[in-house]
C-alpha cells in the first residue's frame, strides 16, 4: 500500500504530449542491420486487417466498435486475439461493479489461462516513450495535436503509400508505445516492435528507430536493453532527445542515480526541453533536492506550449507537492493539468489521491472510479480498493477484493506482451494477495535492478513472510539516497519496530506521517496505530 512509483507501469511514463518530441529527432543511418530478422519484418502490401481480422468480421470496417481498438496497424495486426483480451479486461472492469467477489475471481482465472496462451503467440520481451521525427511526408504536429489515434491513423495511411519510409515506421512504432501507455493496453507492445524492426530493416542502425527500441524496452521494464539501445542511438545522434530521455530513464531504472543525475546534465546541455527538464527533475528528488526538482519543473511548465506538456508537467509538480503533503497545491496543480486536458489520466488520478489525503473521500472514490473504469492499470486498481475498504460501507469489503483480482488480470495480460511486471506483482500481492508470490516476484526484481522502489518492494515482501531481520536492511536502503517518500518511511519503522528497535521506529513511523500524513488510505491508519502502541 503507499502511492504511486514515478516508474508505476511506466503506463504513467516521463512523458509530456506524444508529438512533442516528434519534431525535434532526425533521419541518419550508418552501420549493420539491427533488430530486423526474417518474418519479423510485416507484409505492407495489404496493411488495412490481418487474415485473423478478415476471417472473424469480413472486413476491417466491420468490426466490433465494442473492442475500442484502435485501427489496425500496417505494420501488422495484433496476435490473434490480443485485441480481444484487452477488450476482456475492460469488459471485466465493468462487469465486477455488478458480479459478486467470487465470480470476478474466477473470471480472473479464466482470463489469466487465456493470456497464457497468448504469451506463447506473442512471445517475451519488455517504459516510457513519446515519439521521435516523422518524415517530412507525415505532418509530425498530427501527433502532436493531442489525439495520438488520429496520429497513428495518419501515419498508417502514409505508410500504405510510401512503405519505405523508415521515419515514419519508427514513428508508428513510438506512437504505438505511447498507446500502450495511455491506453493500458499492453497489447500495442507487439505492434510497436514490429514497426520498430522495419524501419530499421529499411534503413539500419538510424537513430529514430534505435531511440524507439529504447523506450520500448524501457515500457517492458527491461532497463539493461533500454540503456544500449539509447547509447546506441546516441553513437549516431548524440542529439536525439528521445535517446537522451531513454539513457536517464534506463540508468534511474537500473537505481545507478550518480550516472542517471550526469546523464541528466548532458542530456539538458545537450537538448534542453520538456522531457529533459522533467527527467533532470526525477533524478534531483531521488537524491532528496525537492528544491530543486521544484525550480527545474516549474522552468519546464513555464517552456510548455502544447496541452499535452502543460497537462504533464503540471501533474508532475503535483505528485511532487503530493509526495510532500502539500495537498492544497498538488490539487492546484492536477486543477492546472485538467484544465489544459481534461482526460490526462495520471492528473485525474493524482487529484483523486490527494483528494483522499485531504479528507474528501467520497470525491477520491468518485474520481478514482472514473480512472479504473478507462483504464485498470495496478496503481490507481489497488488504491481504490483501499478507498473502499477504509470507507467501510456495505458491500465495500467485496467491491476492494474485486479490484485487487483486477490486477491479477492486468498483471497476466501484462506478461502474455512481454511486460516484465513483478514489480507491480511484489507490491500489490505483498498486501493484497498471496505473500509468496509477492515475496518471489520481488527477488526476482531485485535480481534485476536495485533501485529504492525496489529495496523497498523486497523489505515490504519479506516482512509480510515473517522475515523482518532480513527485511531491515532492505528497508533501509530505500531511505538512504535521500528520496523523501512516507510510504516507505512507513516500511522501514514497521520493520524496525518487529526487530526490536523501538526507537528508530518510531521515529520513522513519526517522520512518514509528518512528510505525509494522507500517503495511503490503509498505511497511514497502520502507522499510526503502531506508533500508538510503542507509547
Amino acid at each position: 500500500m503507499g502511492p504511486r512509483r514515478q516508474d508505476d507501469d511506466d503506463m504513467d511514463g516521463r512523458e509530456g504530449d506524444a508529438g512533442q518530441e516528434a519534431s525535434s529527432g532526425r533521419q541518419d543511418s550508418a552501420g549493420p542491420m539491427v533488430g530486423a530478422a526474417d518474418g519479423d519484418v510485416p507484409d505492407a502490401a495489404d496493411p488495412g486487417c490481418s487474415e485473423a481480422e478478415r476471417a472473424e468480421a469480413g472486413s476491417c470496417e466491420s468490426r466490433d466498435a465494442g473492442t475500442q481498438a484502435p485501427a489496425p496497424g500496417v505494420d501488422g495486426s495484433p496476435a490473434p486475439g490480443a485485441d480481444q483480451r484487452v477488450a476482456a479486461v475492460r469488459r471485466f472492469v465493468a462487469a465486477g461493479r455488478r458480479w459478486r467477489a467470487a465470480q470476478l475471481v474466477g473470471c480472473a482465472a479464466v482470463l489469466a489461462v487465456a493470456l497464457t496462451g497468448g504469451a506463447i503467440a506473442l512471445g517475451t520481451d519488455r517504459g516510457a516513450a513519446t515519439v521521435p521525427a516523422a518524415s517530412t511526408a507525415v505532418d509530425p504536429g498530427v501527433l502532436g495535436g493531442g489525439d495520438l489515434d488520429a496520429g497513428i491513423t495518419a501515419l498508417q495511411t502514409h505508410l500504405r503509400t510510401q512503405p519505405k519510409d523508415s521515419g515514419s515506421w519508427a514513428t508508428l512504432g513510438l506512437a504505438y508505445v505511447e498507446q500502450a501507455r495511455t491506453k493500458g493496453d499492453p497489447s500495442r507492445y507487439a505492434q510497436a516492435d514490429k514497426a520498430l524492426r522495419r524501419s530499421l530493416a529499411l534503413v539500419p542502425d538510424n537513430d529514430q528507430a534505435l531511440a524507439g527500441r529504447a523506450a520500448l524496452a524501457a515500457a517492458r521494464h527491461d532497463f539493461e536493453d533500454a540503456l544500449t539501445y539509447a547509447e546506441k542511438a546516441l553513437r549516431q545522434n548524440p542529439y536525439s532527445e528521445r535517446a537522451l530521455s531513454s539513457r536517464i530513464d534506463a540508468l534511474v531504472e537500473l537505481g545507478r542515480y550518480a550516472e542517471a543525475s550526469k546523464a541528466a546534465e548532458t542530456a539538458d546541455a545537450r537538448k534542453p526541453g520538456v522531457p529533459v527538464f522533467t527527467r533532470y527533475a526525477y533524478a534531483r528528488e531521488l537524491r532528496g533536492d525537492v528544491a530543486a526538482a521544484r525550480r527545474v519543473l516549474k522552468q519546464a511548465l513555464a517552456g510548455a506550449t502544447s496541452p499535452g506538456d502543460i497537462a504533464y508537467v503540471s501533474a508532475q509538480l503535483g505528485q511532487l507537492a503530493w509526495n510532500q503533503g502539500d495537498y492544497r497545491t498538488a490539487l492546484t496543480c492536477y486543477a492546472r493539468a485538467l484544465a489544459a486536458d481534461d482526460t490526462y489520466l495520471p492528473a485525474l488520478e493524482g487529484r483523486a489521491r490527494a483528494q483522499a489525503a485531504s479528507g474528501d473521500r467520497a470525491a477520491a472514490i468518485k474520481g478514482m472510479e472514473t480512472v479504473v473504469a478507462r483504464y485498470p492499470l495496478p496503481g490507481p486498481l489497488v488504491e481504490l480498493g483501499e478507498l473502499y475498504e477504509a470507507r467501510g460501507a456495505a458491500g465495500d469489503r467485496a467491491r476492494a477484493r474485486r479490484q485487487y483480482a483486477l490486477v491479477d488480470a492486468w498483471i497476466a495480460l501484462a506478461r502474455a506482451n512481454g511486460v516484465d511486471a513483478d514489480l507491480d506483482t511484489a507490491l500489490a500481492a505483498a498486501d493484497h494477495g498471496d505473500r509468496a508470490a509477492a515475496l518471489r516476484a520481488a527477488r526476482a526484481e531485485w535480481a534485476r535492478r536495485h533501485t529504492v522502489h525496489t529495496a523497498d518492494a523486497l523489505a515490504w515482501a519479506l516482512h509480510v513472510n515473517g522475515r523482518d531481520a532480513e527485511a531491515l536492511p532492505y528497508a533501509r536502503r530505500a531511505t538512504t539516497t535521500g528520496y523523501r517518500n512516507a510510504a516507505f518511511l512507513y516500511h522501514r519503522g514497521t520493520i524496525e519496530l518487529a526487530t526490536g528497535h523501538r526507537t528508530a521506529g518510531r521515529a520513522s513511523l513519526t517522520s512518514a506521517l509528518r512528510l505525509n500524513p494522507g500517503f495511503s488510505p490503509l498505511g497511514a491508519a497502520e502507522a499510526r496505530k503502531a506508533l500508538e502502541a510503542t507509547q
